[in-house]
């Protein structure tokens, strides 16, 4: 097989020209490259919407590689087998599926009406700290019920490990490295791992093994049995993260666009006017007759993927849309650019919610909608995820309006480095007349 079919280079790219602006340099590739490109020498970017499905849906040539962010701790009684780990994914889907969600709407429309009801009015606020508490309070609710008091101020530290964990540094050392932020991560998931243990002995013991997340993991399977009590306390920190810190940054840029578009947040202040007065009373019927404010929230997430940026290796030589990957090579898929492909979207730069009421059914089209990933490893939390974001978009734009601060340049910085975030986003609520 020869060279003579790999991806383009773009001219003047490379990894200087990606530090100083990614967002820039991924539109420059798609646009001037097309649907795969080099970035590197051994580092291709999967530009458009269909080599995006077909790296995320070919996981034996794209495998994923294993998230270095909670890795097994290190104890006599040794890590769970990768068959363990596949047996305790499972078990968590139980209770993060559509349908396991939609029983439990009212509790999540319950934690986001209380954002909504204290947002101070009248002053510019940073939101994104508050955004980021009222999401883990309903996240670790979800996962462990009555016992989430105990492990909300864990998981808040596990959130933390994390951000240490990924600033940027002049340095990328290898993985066995005992860093400062590694030995500190380690401290804190192995705190949240002991404040979880005798949680788990506990309903086991009781048999009381409860709804959430974790009794779904504590029942045993007809098709693998048991879960050994390390299977379940070693994958569990990073889903407790996961349930409020991607959702986050799609919420800083949910709420910025009510702000930024007015006549969308009143249709969805009309919309969310039908919810029931009590948030407890709140069905998955209210929540699917949010379909405006789904709309809107999908296309948010269109525009600006919380995860703009999906790593994948190829560990064999193999073809993507018609170009050589070299074994070894890395693939960047970028949902960013994907989601601007224009023979997916019609106007694919301008905020239109309007196409998802349209075509309800483009999102189940290959490569249309990538913000929760795709195929084998795409987000478990999805579901979740989309009732969150839908009730916490509803219940604030029926009680507020939003607006940015005055002056001429905007009151957020964007990031790029671990997700696409609207850092240090300051807005104003109005009392909604």
């Amino acid at each position: 097989m020869g060279r003579t079919n790999e991806p383009p280079r773009l001219p003047g790219g490379g990894f200087a020209a990606w530090s100083r602006d990614r967002l820039a340099l991924a539109r420059r590739g798609a646009d001037e490259c097309g649907d795969v490109w080099q970035l590197e020498p051994g580092v291709c970017v999967a530009a458009t919407a269909g080599p995006c499905e077909a790296v995320l849906h070919r996981a034996q040539d794209f495998p994923k590689a294993p998230s270095p962010l909670f890795p097994p701790l290190n104890r006599s009684s040794g890590a769970p087998t990768p068959e363990e780990r596949v047996h305790a994914h499972a078990a968590r889907m139980r209770g993060l599926r559509p349908q396991a969600v939609a029983a439990r709407t009212g509790e999540i429309a319950s934690g986001t009406a209380r954002f909504a009801d204290q947002w101070p009015t009248g002053q510019d606020v940073e939101i994104l700290p508050p955004v980021r508490h009222t999401l883990a309070d309903i996240g670790v609710r979800y996962l462990f019920s009555e016992d989430a008091p105990a492990l909300l101020p864990f998981a808040a530290q596990l959130f933390l490990a994390r951000e240490v964990l990924v600033r940027p540094s002049r340095w990328v050392w290898p993985r066995w490295i005992p860093t400062p932020a590694r030995r500190f991560r380690t401290r804190q998931q192995t705190a949240f791992v002991d404040a979880l243990r005798p949680v788990v002995r506990r309903r086991r013991a009781s048999g009381r093994l409860g709804e959430d997340v974790l009794g779904q993991m504590l029942r045993p399977s007809s098709r693998y049995g048991l879960l050994a009590e390390e299977a379940v306390l070693d994958t569990l920190p990073g889903i407790t993260v996961a349930t409020f810190e991607t959702p986050s940054r799609a919420a800083g840029w949910i709420l910025l666009h009510l702000a930024t578009y007015p006549e969308a947040a009143s249709r969805v202040a009309a919309e969310a006017a039908l919810l029931p007065a009590d948030p407890a009373a709140t069905t998955s019927a209210h929540l699917d007759a949010l379909r405006y404010t789904q709309a809107l929230v999908r296309e948010v997430l269109r525009l600006y993927p919380p995860s703009w940026l999906l790593t994948r290796s190829a560990p064999r030589r193999t073809q993507l849309a018609d170009y050589t990957i070299d074994a070894g090579s890395t693939v960047l898929v970028c949902p960013y650019t994907a989601h601007r492909d224009a023979r997916e979207h019609r106007e694919p730069d301008r905020f239109r919610p309007e196409r998802w009421l349209d075509d309800p059914e483009s999102p189940e089209r290959p490569g249309v909608f990538l913000s929760f990933g795709s195929g084998p490893h795409g987000c478990e939390g999805a579901a979740l995820a989309m009732a969150m974001l839908t009730l916490l978009t509803a219940q604030t734009a029926r009680s507020y309006q939003l607006s940015e601060p005055p002056g001429p340049e905007p009151g957020y910085r964007v990031t790029t480095l671990e997700g696409l975030a609207t850092t240090g986003l300051r807005l104003r609520a109005t009392a909604r007349g």
